[in-house]
C-alpha cells in the first residue's frame, strides 16, 4: 500500500487475524523544520522515509546537505521556510537560539504558520515565545519530546503538547506520525514543565545507577550478579541496561543525548523548582557531577559520562 500525506488520519480496524488500515485523504500539509542537529536530523529522516514533503533550515547550512540528498528542500533562510510552511517544527537547543532565529523573521511571515516548539526550555520561556508569536497573528504550540535518536528516527517519540486545543487538533495528524499517542497536557508552559520533570528523572536515575555500579566495581563484585539482583527487584529501570556497557567500558562516544544538554536541562529544572520553593538539594549534587563531566571535556559525549565523573576508569 502506498504512502500518503501526514494530514491523513489513520484509522485501525482489527478483524480476527487481519489488520485493515484505512487512510483518509485530505489537503497536503506543508511541513518545515528548523534545527537539523542530532534530533532534527533523525526526525527529518523519518518524515522523508514516510514520503512527506519537507523543507529544512539550519544556521549552518552544511548540516542540511544529507537531508537535501534524501529529498528535502533546503530554505535559504528561516523566514523563507516559515513563509512556505503550514507547520514549522523548531528543534533548537535553547530559548536563546530560538529567539535568535525568530529575530530574523518578519512578523508578517508568521500569520499563516503554526510554530511547534519541540526543544527543552523553561515554562516561562515558552510562554514568552507564545506571546511573541501570537502578537504577530501567528500560532504557537509547545510540544517537547522524550526519546532519543532511535525514537526520533522511527516515529516513536513521547510528545507532551500544550497550547490552544484548536492548534493541537490541527497539528495532531503530524504529531501522530512523529510519536505514539501524543499527550495533550494543557496550557502553554505545562508541556515544558512535564518535560523538565522527565529530564530530572533522567539525571537522577543515571547518577544513582552510576554511583551504585561504581561501588560494586570498587569492591570487585561481578557486575552481572549485581545486575541480576537489580533486574529482579522493583528498583529496576530499563535505562540501567541501556547505559550499562557504556559505563563499564567508559565509552561515551556517539551520543543520542549529549551530556551538555542534560546539564542545561538540569540547570533549567533547578531554576524553575527554586522559584516554586522546592527543595532541590539532591539535584544540586547531580548538577555538580554534570559540571565535573563538562570540565573533563565530556560535554559532547553521551550523558552516561556521569559515570566518569563519579568514578574515572583506572588505567
Amino acid at each position: 500500500m502506498g504512502h500518503y500525506s501526514i494530514s491523513q488520519r489513520r484509522w485501525h480496524l482489527w478483524h480476527s487475524d487481519s489488520f485493515i488500515r484505512i487512510r483518509i485523504k485530505s489537503q497536503l500539509m506543508k511541513i518545515g523544520l528548523i534545527g537539523t542537529g542530532l534530533m532534527g536530523q533523525a526526525l527529518s529522516h523519518h518524515l522523508l522515509a514516510e514520503n512527506q514533503p519537507l523543507v529544512v533550515f539550519n544556521r549552518s547550512l552544511e548540516k542540511c546537505d544529507e537531508l537535501k540528498a534524501r529529498g528535502a528542500a533546503v530554505a535559504t533562510s528561516a523566514q523563507a521556510l516559515v513563509e512556505q510552511s503550514d507547520i514549522c517544527l523548531l528543534f533548537l537547543s535553547d530559548a536563546k537560539a530560538i529567539s535568535s532565529v525568530l529575530d530574523d523573521i518578519d512578523d508578517a511571515a508568521f500569520k499563516n504558520c503554526l510554530l511547534i516548539q519541540m526543544g527543552t526550555i523553561a515554562p516561562e520561556e515558552s510562554r514568552s515565545l507564545a506571546q511573541r508569536v501570537r502578537a504577530t497573528g501567528g500560532r504557537y504550540l509547545e510540544c517537547p519530546v522524550l526519546g532519543s535518536l532511535p525514537e526520533a528516527g522511527s516515529g516513536k517519540l513521547i510528545l507532551m503538547a500544550a497550547g490552544k486545543k484548536t492548534d493541537y487538533k490541527a497539528a495532531l495528524p503530524l504529531l501522530e506520525l512523529i510519536g505514539h499517542e501524543p499527550q495533550y497536557i494543557g496550557d502553554i508552559g505545562q508541556g515544558a514543565t512535564v518535560k523538565l520533570a522527565m529530564n530530572q528523572l533522567i539525571a537522577g536515575l543515571t547518577a544513582s545507577f552510576a554511583l551504585s555500579l561504581a561501588l560494586v566495581e570498587k569492591e570487585g563484585i561481578a557486575t552481572e550478579q549485581f545486575m541480576k539482583i537489580v533486574r529482579d527487584s522493583a528498583l529496576y529501570a530499563p535505562t540501567f541496561d541501556k547505559k550499562l556497557s557504556r559505563m563499564i567500558e567508559r565509552d561515551f562516544s556517539e551520543p543520542n543525548f549529549p551530556t551538555k544538554h542534560l546539564a542545561k536541562d538540569t540547570r533549567l529544572f533547578l531554576s524553575v523548582a527554586n522559584e516554586l520553593g522546592l527543595d532541590t538539594s539532591a539535584l544540586k549534587g547531580i548538577e555538580l557531577l554534570l559540571q565535573k563531566a563538562l570540565d573533563m571535556g565530556l560535554d559532547n559525549t553521551d550523558y552516561s559520562a556521569l559515570m566518569a565523573a563519579v568514578s574515572p576508569k583506572e588505567s
